[in-house]
């Protein structure tokens, strides 16, 4: 094909023809809202670094979970703020413990709305870390059995999927195997199978109030030099009972993502994370960018790379803007 034969640019001549040969579409139900949930009552604390989201105590979500729904958003992943922490993260475990609670409020008030959880400790340890600290080092194999515990507890307080987030080796099958022998067969594992020790995650971490301590996470979590590794760490996820793939970040890491596609035949989502996200609201205030037109081109980047699923604090702001349409 060669010019004048060929000229690319009459299928691009008008909105029609261009909605007509593309290739990659945005939907609402695509998407994951992340929540956070704190203690108390009555409450919706703004994070500052994280512009239009919030922390919000239980009874808040019900509000949350309609507007959710009213822009066909129809999932959503807990993160949970414990009112204690330790050195063993025991409250991501309890039957009463904040996610639980939560679980449980959604799946009272707005029964048709997927609740997916996050495992992890980080949020709930003295230290943040995302494991059992011995000898100064994060334990990998005693870490194992609080993350299964952890996911049984969200699955009997009604979660629909369970997401472990740690990165120690062998919890997939930990859980996997756990949620089998109480009669959880249904309930899936969306894997955070590559997980970067980013930088990206700082606005999170402010939120979550889950930072480390001492030291970092590049023990557990994955050195982004690394792309061969991924479909290692991948592979194992497979093999040990994931129905999920994920890769965090998103954006810094489409190429990861892409490379996830092409070699599983299991659903791939991606997290497009805080820091990412902050900086196209911090540009957008400044009014360097189109905040909603950036937006827009990063999520269809993250589409385009393979994701089949974004987990992204824009999935409300870019549902209402598909509706609009």
């Amino acid at each position: 094909m060669v010019f004048p034969e060929y000229r690319p640019r009459r299928m691009r001549q008008n909105e029609t023809f261009r909605a007509m040969i593309r290739e990659t579409s945005l939907a609402p139900e695509q998407l994951i809202y992340p929540l956070f949930v704190m203690p108390g009552k009555n409450k919706k604390e703004e994070v500052p670094s994280m512009p239009g989201v919030f922390r919000l105590s239980v009874d808040q979500l019900a509000k949350e979970a309609k507007e959710c729904m009213q822009t066909g958003i129809k999932s959503v992943i807990l993160f949970g703020l414990p009112e204690k922490k330790d050195p063993m993260g025991s409250g991501a475990h309890q039957k009463d413990g904040i996610v639980q609670r939560a679980i449980k409020e959604l799946k009272n008030k707005a029964p048709d709305l997927m609740v997916t959880t996050d495992v992890c400790l980080c949020e709930y340890t003295d230290h943040g870390h995302c494991g059992c600290i011995i000898d100064n080092k994060v334990d990998n194999d005693t870490t194992l059995e609080l993350l299964a515990r952890t996911a049984l507890s969200h699955a009997r307080a009604g979660a629909d999927m369970v997401a472990p987030s740690d990165m120690m080796d062998g919890r997939v099958s930990e859980i996997r195997n756990t949620l089998d022998e109480n009669d959880f067969h249904m309930i899936p594992i969306m894997s955070y199978a590559v997980k970067y020790a980013s930088a990206f995650y700082g606005p999170f971490r402010d939120a979550a109030d889950c930072a480390p301590q001492f030291g970092d996470r590049r023990s557990y979590q994955m050195d982004p030099a690394n792309s061969r590794e991924a479909l290692r760490e991948a592979t194992l996820d497979v093999d040990e009972g994931a129905d999920i793939l994920m890769v965090k970040p998103a954006v810094a890491y489409l190429d990861i993502i892409s490379k996830l596609k092409d070699e599983f035949d299991l659903p791939i989502a991606a997290y497009h994370v805080s820091g990412e996200y902050a900086m196209i609201k911090a540009a957008a205030e400044k009014g360097w960018i189109n905040g909603d037109q950036v937006m827009e081109e990063t999520l269809l980047s993250i589409r385009r790379a393979g994701a089949d699923i974004i987990i992204t604090y824009f999935a409300k702001e870019m549902a209402k803007i598909l509706n609009n349409r």
